[in-house]
């Protein structure tokens, strides 16, 4: 596991005006973060020292349940970890054409897996932001232990109003953090520092309001383990046309999702809350989706 003490933060853009925490609830889910180490996180994370704060997509290795019962557990937090690095390199693989002279945004970056891949991936400059101040520090003393500090930088930023100038960056991302805003303030904003024609993805949950117009029991089960609003699928599309954001490319992951769940629900690190998802996704309440946009 990588030291997760302080270290000097990378430079950060000019602040705004507003602060960072705007309203009471934004504290309170700061206030969650700050004190969140789950197993789950961190126990995946020192598999390789890349901590992912989302979920996984992929058939299971059934080797890391039918193996030796002595190291059972070990493989699988292995396995679970590698299926979470896949969803990650999926969303990276909808970013487009992107290379060093290029910079890009994690919104809601966590402990800052996906962006640590980011930059090894397409080599450009990768700035997160996450309105919780220990994610800030640990993910950039991970920065600094990586020696990528001067392309990778974290930052304690609302994602509602990040500060960075107009048309900053080619490509934009969530992954599994828009439940916790409104979507027409976040893509409103996301389209202001995203160069035109650059991208915006997300993978996200969102309830089938096809399914009911209200999110299910199981859905309101994941909104109160984690201090979330979750979204009805329309609203995505909705958000995105009123800011120019153009879908391109619509993927259901929510089949793929489903055997990290089971696996997870098995293990160790489980948290109590598999259960509800496992539901929610096989009723049909809950979907699991990859949206792409361009800015018009």
């Amino acid at each position: 596991m990588l030291d997760s003490s302080a270290a000097t933060p990378a430079a950060t853009p000019a602040p705004s005006s507003a602060p960072v925490l705007a309203t009471k609830y934004q504290q309170a889910v700061a206030d969650y973060w700050n004190a969140e180490k789950d197993p789950v996180n961190l126990r995946l994370g020192e598999v390789d020292g890349t901590y992912h704060h989302h979920y996984g997509i992929g058939d299971v290795d059934r080797s890391a349940l039918e193996g030796p019962a002595d190291n059972r557990e070990e493989r699988i937090v292995e396995e679970l970890h590698r299926l979470e690095a896949a969803q990650a390199d999926f969303l990276l693989d909808q970013l487009g054409a992107l290379g060093p002279g290029d910079r890009i945004l994690d919104a809601g970056s966590g402990r800052g897996g996906t962006s640590f891949m980011a930059n090894a991936r397409f080599g450009c400059r990768v700035d997160g932001i996450s309105i919780s101040e220990e994610q800030v520090k640990f993910a950039n003393n991970q920065a600094q232990q990586r020696e990528v500090a001067d392309q990778v930088s974290f930052h304690f930023r609302n994602m509602l109003d990040n500060g960075f100038p107009a048309g900053t960056f080619q490509a934009i991302w969530n992954n599994e953090s828009t439940m916790y805003v409104d979507l027409r303030s976040l893509f409103a904003e996301h389209a202001r520092v995203l160069a035109p024609g650059g991208r915006y993805v997300t993978i996200t949950g969102c309830y089938n309001d096809v399914h009911g117009r209200q999110p299910s029991r199981a859905v309101s089960q994941i909104d109160a383990h984690y201090i979330c609003d979750i979204h009805p699928r329309s609203e995505y599309f909705a958000a995105m046309a009123a800011n120019d954001l153009i879908p391109i490319s619509v993927v259901d992951l929510t089949a793929a999702t489903i055997p990290y769940w089971e696996l997870r629900a098995e293990s160790a690190v489980a948290t109590g809350i598999e259960d509800a998802f496992l539901t929610a996704y096989k009723e049909g309440s809950f979907h699991y989706l990859m949206i792409a946009a361009d800015k018009a």
